[in-house]
């Protein structure tokens, strides 16, 4: 059998770069120098923080705005400055980034900021009062005044309540030279709905709401990056535009034209093409789509793969969108075959508005006439991506090779 020669098979992508100077200044943790249409949102909170380099202890600060507004970049960028004029001042002062979707729990949080000031405390296994504790002296005896920015801060709040911020909303109370203030940062609007009373009283804190991006903006913030990460010419004109109109339907998302206008200059590399062009960012938007589904499906629990799945069938074996009850039947059938136990018709019913929400599938409440009203469901993104998404779960594909054997279930 004839061998293929694959050696140096790297060799290719290591030449030299027709299209990127610095492809990182595309990515979601790049913090750039200049943040267009945000300096309203920047010296607001650089005002709330500054007395920090006063030796004064801030105002907390929630910050609000869907996803891609600017909220941690802005915050991250006046973090940068106040520690460069602090160091510069010989001013003692701290500001901490936080991502609660990684750090998800108050003995976790504490721990990272002892840890952050040369303490050792374990991620697990010490009482949370002692990590609290040993927070409050490491920073007492440094005098300093610490500003602790949580990002996500709602997720950490709905996973374990607000008791974190309470008590370090309340330690400057303890504190006799040390000054502490906080900012969370929430992309969901109702959050200060998840906290207790005696929380929100507690942090007597300054609200900050960013508006999401239109398309003029995204096409300015684009144009920025674009200079520094992209060799010179290699942009056609409708590039851009085409990125930061996509971009604006979804909300005004300034990362996901980040997330397009890189993708469509990987896409150009890849084909060893000098110029990006508008067929690449088409391109380039339906890759991101299809990897987003992949990744959403790939995540959902068993009982939702499942669910998802027995959509997919019924799609497959009706013309029109399938009833609420069409979904459990199915559902019922393929828990048999895998030897899951079935949920009730309720939960399953709460499962399906999930799926809804993620944007999987479509459930449309239909009038039936004299029989009431249902639900029709049918799928919302294409059964191929949802079938490349579940292979990886045996469940799943027990039930995807019963399935093409039997046609149907």
């Amino acid at each position: 059998m004839h061998k293929e020669n694959i050696d140096g098979i790297f060799d290719q992508f290591l030449e030299n770069t027709l299209i990127f100077s610095n492809k990182e200044v595309l990515r979601h943790s790049y913090t750039p120098d200049y943040l267009p249409h945000r300096k309203e949102q920047i010296e607001n909170i650089a005002s709330i923080v500054a007395p920090a380099l006063k030796r004064e202890t801030p105002s907390n600060i929630l910050i609000f705005g869907k996803p891609g507004t600017g909220k941690t970049a802005c915050v991250k960028f006046v973090g940068k400055e106040l520690n460069e004029v602090a160091s510069r001042k010989d001013v003692p002062c701290a500001f901490l980034y936080l991502n609660c979707e990684m750090v998800d729990t108050q003995y976790r949080v504490l721990a990272n900021l002892v840890n952050h000031f040369g303490r050792e405390v374990p991620m697990a296994g010490w009482p949370t009062d002692k990590v609290y504790v040993e927070f409050r002296e490491c920073i007492e005896e440094r005098a300093q005044a610490v500003i602790i920015v949580l990002d996500e801060i709602d997720k950490l709040v709905k996973r374990g309540g607000d008791d974190l911020l309470y008590n370090l909303s309340r330690m400057n109370a303890d504190l006799q030279s040390a000054k502490l203030s906080i900012i969370g940062i929430s992309n969901d609007l109702k959050f200060t709905s998840y906290l207790d009373s005696r929380t929100l009283s507690s942090l007597g804190r300054e609200e900050i709401v960013f508006s999401p991006y239109d398309a003029e903006q995204l096409k300015d913030i684009l144009k920025e990056r674009a200079k520094i990460a992209f060799k010179k010419g290699v942009l056609s004109d409708g590039v851009i535009p085409l990125c930061a109109a996509f971009a604006a339907q979804e909300h005004g998302d300034a990362r996901k034209a980040l997330d397009l206008l890189r993708v469509s200059g990987e896409l150009a590399e890849r084909e060893k093409k000098g110029k990006i062009m508008e067929e690449h960012v088409k391109r380039g938007k339906e890759k991101i789509e299809i990897d987003g589904t992949m990744e959403v499906v790939k995540t959902l629990p068993a009982q939702s793969k499942i669910i998802l799945y027995s959509v997919l069938l019924l799609n497959r074996s009706k013309k029109d969108g399938s009833s609420a009850g069409d979904v459990y039947s199915m559902y019922k059938k393929l828990c048999d075959v895998v030897g899951l136990d079935d949920l009730s018709y309720r939960r399953v019913a709460d499962l399906i508005s999930e799926l809804d929400t993620l944007g999987l599938i479509n459930a449309v409440l239909m009038s039936r006439g004299r029989y009431g009203r249902t639900r029709e469901i049918s799928l919302a993104v294409p059964s191929k991506t949802v079938e490349k998404a579940i292979t990886g779960d045996e469940r799943m594909r027990v039930l995807m090779n019963v399935s093409s054997k039997q046609h149907t279930l």
